[in-house]
């Protein structure tokens, strides 16, 4: 654990040496049977959203199911062990999980609160021992060997409850800086309808400009058509943040591959049309091609693409209500050619752009100081939990049983 004085009345160990672990398992999926039930069944991505799991969202078991997948008791530790390693939650019921977490089974003698907020500060070592693969992977030997603080037990409570305490104050700061984030975002909205709210004249897109769609070659993948030099974009390029310009590419084709595609030029303006995220423009800075989860403008002006941006940016929001019938939503280019846009010359657009800009950068700079705002507080939470197992979040008590003594304990309960 490095070079430090162990706290008075505390013993270091390790995980193994004071806990069960299992490690999960998924029962057979062709049994349909053994899902669907009241019995949780927890996977990484149940873990690190409240300390508490009741329930799980995606998969539950049936009393039949629970009989080949672990049965674990209320206030079992979920530690994930694959991946995002170090992840964490307490069962608040009976239930189950999956081989991707490893369960710490409570034992009576530790707290299970206090082993909860202790993973945090093993995760780097978690993360060291890992298996070395492209998909980092803690199987349950090595898990067992995570070096473990152990306080006397009295001093678990008090550790736990001041930790609590002060994440309280924390979490209520963070409750209004994340409001805060909310009415910037509202902020923007307003601006950009107000933006685009008070034209007489208004003209269809379609009658601006060219409206088409991507295309993808065929067999996706495919090295006769993939991986060569020429920049493909997906929906996920256009819509991965908020960003006005697009200014890189994850994926390229080969000239094999155009036929089956479109290539436009740079400073075009593109608009994702398909999926959840559709509705988001961005323009694009280089010449490239495209799938066909995307649109693009044809025909615009340079001078003009920051005003088209903006205009689709302020429609993002309706576009995703257009409800067409269909499972996966979609905005075709007849569609997206109806829609209406104020008729303006190029000083009025200039003149917009520049008011939404100026009010944007605003906006930009108090989200900057609430985002900073947000990443104090959760450092602040490591420095309380540092504090905590360094021994000096609370005070020692002379009359605290030592973990000498609580270890003891453990070990002849679990020799028995």
């Amino acid at each position: 654990m490095g070079h430090y004085k162990l706290p008075q009345g505390w013993v270091e160990c390790q995980l193994g040496d004071v806990f069960e672990i299992i490690t999960g398992k998924t029962p057979p999926k062709k049994n349909p049977e053994y899902f669907n039930g009241d019995i949780p069944f927890v996977k990484p991505g149940d873990l690190d959203k409240e300390i508490y799991i009741t329930q799980t969202e995606d998969d539950s078991l049936t009393v039949e199911g629970l009989k080949y997948a672990p049965n674990l008791p209320k206030n079992t530790v979920l530690v994930s062990c694959i991946g995002n390693l170090g992840k964490k939650a307490i069962l608040g019921v009976v239930g189950s999980c999956n081989q991707q977490i490893n369960a710490i089974i409570p034992n009576g003698y530790i707290e299970n609160k206090y082993t909860y907020f202790y993973i945090d500060k093993i995760v780097p070592w978690l993360e060291a021992n890992a298996s070395a693969t492209t998909v980092k992977i803690l199987n349950k030997g090595k898990f067992e060997q995570a070096p473990f603080l152990l306080p006397p037990q009295n001093e678990q409570r008090r550790i736990v409850e001041k930790i609590e305490s002060e994440f309280a104050k924390i979490d209520e700061g963070l409750e209004h800086l994340e409001n805060a984030k909310e009415q910037i975002k509202q902020y923007r909205q307003s601006v950009l309808k107000s933006a685009f709210s008070n034209c007489s004249s208004y003209i269809k897109v379609g009658e601006l400009c060219e409206v088409v769609r991507g295309g993808s070659p065929r067999p996706a993948g495919d090295e006769k058509y993939y991986n060569g030099h020429i920049p493909f974009l997906k929906v996920a390029d256009i819509t991965k943040d908020n960003n006005k310009y697009l200014n890189e590419y994850t994926y390229t084709i080969k000239e094999a591959g155009l036929k089956k595609t479109r290539l436009v030029n740079a400073n075009t303006l593109l608009l994702s049309n398909s999926g959840a995220t559709l509705g988001v423009p961005k323009i694009c800075t280089f010449a490239t091609t495209f799938n066909d989860g995307i649109a693009a403008f044809l025909g615009l002006s340079n001078e003009t693409l920051d005003f088209h941006y903006y205009y689709w940016l302020s429609k993002t929001k309706e576009l995703r209500c257009i409800n067409q019938g269909a499972a996966q939503p979609n905005l075709n280019t007849d569609i997206i050619k109806e829609q209406l846009i104020p008729n303006l010359n190029k000083f009025e657009q200039k003149e917009i752009v520049e008011e939404i800009e100026k009010r944007f950068a605003i906006a930009d700079e108090v989200e900057k100081v609430v985002e900073d705002n947000i990443e104090k507080a959760k450092q602040l939470k490591q420095s309380i939990l540092k504090k905590a197992f360094e021994g000096n979040l609370v005070p020692q008590e002379p009359t605290d049983e030592p973990a000498s003594i609580l270890l003891e304990k453990i070990k002849q309960e679990r020799s028995k």
